[in-house]
């Protein structure tokens, strides 16, 4: 791209995370997604007249869990505002916010990308109430499309919580992977579900472009409502190009807020970008300050577990695991528990990881299903790595073993036994299979005693497909040889 070098993307995001509370952040109304429309309201989330919210005390402890995990300062007084502006889904015409006095500020998160680290800083993260949500009626879902809009207010005050970040982005690549890192660490916190899919995680992306090394910031466009990874990526690597080409024709990048089409692969403008001063901000006269005491904040702190990246770091030191296995595990907080319950039961920690980074996670991206949902117990899988090191099973049939282990939740012996899966390992009885291999493919037998070591190949599967794969293949291999050699 003709402008890749000229100029320089500058990127932050604002991140939206619903908290994992049973009721909403200022009423009693249960929590739940999927339900009937409507059925989830009171006049406090409503917003009716005389009505007085009443702050969720365990909101605030997994609000405080989250600035504290993403290294941020809290702040011991804090108070709530109403943020004043129209719109369908919100019932109140404001929304219950924080303005200048967030719960926590000045934090950071820390992006491995490889050949460097990304430090982005975190301005800010406040608490807030969620809006309800529109329902557009048709096929494709489209307001454009649609001949009616329904709203449903179940999501109305559901606890949220806004993670603000310094303009720190340089690429999409670091923004997609900022959100990857962010919903790891957040789940680790079992704070919130990180659902993109029911928009429990979303966010929004703020992007400008300047030229290099140019000290102020060029006029910034944001795109809302992102909720997945890739159409993150992809929207920002779009405003980009489209930013870039709108400075190379000599125009101006209009301040406004746009939505990314996926269809299109496009940005497309919605309205201009609102300012803090559009909205009106004051504090809400119907909540009292928060006043958050240190024995609440060394409380949470206490709670929150090892984070992915510092249990990556002890999985290097303590099971010897390269950079990518050890990131791999430690960005699931199930899969990395799974590994050091089978690493308990078998010693080496690289066979466990491979498995569970190769067939393991195949069949639950195949099935599509949560790790954590998988019916092979740590245990079997320790039990069927001892037998291939026994020699009791190879490696081909213990891949067919696993898929049933994986299918049913049966032990590994089990499966073996009643299948006859036992590797063969009596020379006596392999000594005719291979005799007879060996008569039957001279040519194969030429090209191995002319140099050709691939040919031994050849014979080994031939031996293995008679035995349908329960031979020991070292043992066949040291037999083949000894035999042509």
């Amino acid at each position: 791209m003709a402008g890749k070098q000229k100029y320089e993307a500058v990127m932050g995001l604002e991140t939206h995370v619903e908290l994992l509370t049973e009721t909403k952040m200022f009423c009693g109304c249960k929590i739940s997604f999927g339900e009937d429309k409507n059925i989830y309201t009171c006049p406090v989330c409503l917003g009716h007249p005389g009505t007085l919210p009443v702050v969720n005390k365990k909101a605030v402890e997994y609000a405080l869990k989250i600035a504290l995990a993403l290294n941020c300062s809290i702040n011991h007084y804090t108070i709530f505002h109403r943020k004043n502006y129209f719109y369908p889904d919100q019932s109140k015409n404001y929304q219950i916010s924080q303005f200048d006095l967030p719960l926590g500020v000045k934090g950071y998160l820390d992006l491995d990308m490889g050949d460097y680290t990304r430090r982005v800083n975190i301005t800010r993260v406040h608490m807030e109430e969620d809006t309800g949500k529109l329902v557009h009626t048709g096929s494709t879902g489209r307001i454009s499309e649609a001949g009616a809009s329904i709203v449903d207010f179940n999501r109305c005050g559901t606890p949220l919580i806004e993670i603000v970040t310094e303009p720190d982005i340089r690429t999409p690549e670091e923004a997609r992977q900022y959100m990857v890192e962010l919903r790891n660490l957040i789940l680790y916190l079992e704070v919130s579900d990180c659902s993109m899919e029911q928009g429990s995680l979303r966010c929004d992306a703020n992007v400008s472009i300047r030229k290099q090394g140019a000290g102020t910031l060029g006029t910034k466009t944001e795109i809302k409502n992102l909720n997945s990874f890739k159409f993150l990526q992809k929207g920002l690597a779009y405003e980009i190009k489209r930013q870039t080409a709108l400075l190379e024709s000599g125009k101006e990048v209009i301040q406004q807020t746009r939505h990314y089409d996926n269809n299109t692969d496009t940005t497309k403008a919605l309205r201009s970008k609102e300012e803090a001063h559009d909205y009106r901000y004051f504090p809400d006269p119907d909540l009292v300050p928060l006043n958050i005491e240190q024995e609440l904040i060394d409380r949470v702190a206490a709670s929150i577990p090892e984070l992915p990246q510092q249990k990556a770091a002890r999985f290097k030191k303590q099971y010897g695991l390269s950079d990518y296995d050890a990131d791999f595990l430690a960005n699931d907080t199930y899969m990395s528990q799974y590994f050091e319950d089978v690493c308990q039961h078998y010693g080496d920690a690289k066979a466990v990881c491979n498995w569970i980074m190769g067939d393991f996670s195949a069949l639950v991206n195949q099935q599509q299903i949560p790790f954590e949902k998988a019916k092979v117990k740590a245990r079997d899988l320790a039990e069927m790595l001892k037998m291939i090191d026994s020699g009791k099973i190879s490696s081909k049939i213990a891949k067919s073993v696993f898929e049933q282990m994986f299918s049913t939740g049966r032990k590994p012996e089990a499966i073996i036994e009643e299948q006859g899966l036992t590797q063969i390992s009596d020379t006596g009885l392999l000594q005719g299979i291979i005799d007879e291999v060996i008569g039957n493919n001279p040519e194969a037998v030429s090209q191995y005693r002319e140099g050709k070591q691939k040919a031994i190949g050849f014979l080994i599967g031939q031996v293995m497909a008679r035995t349908k794969g329960k031979a020991n293949p070292k043992l066949v291999n040291e037999m083949i040889v000894k035999k042509i050699k």
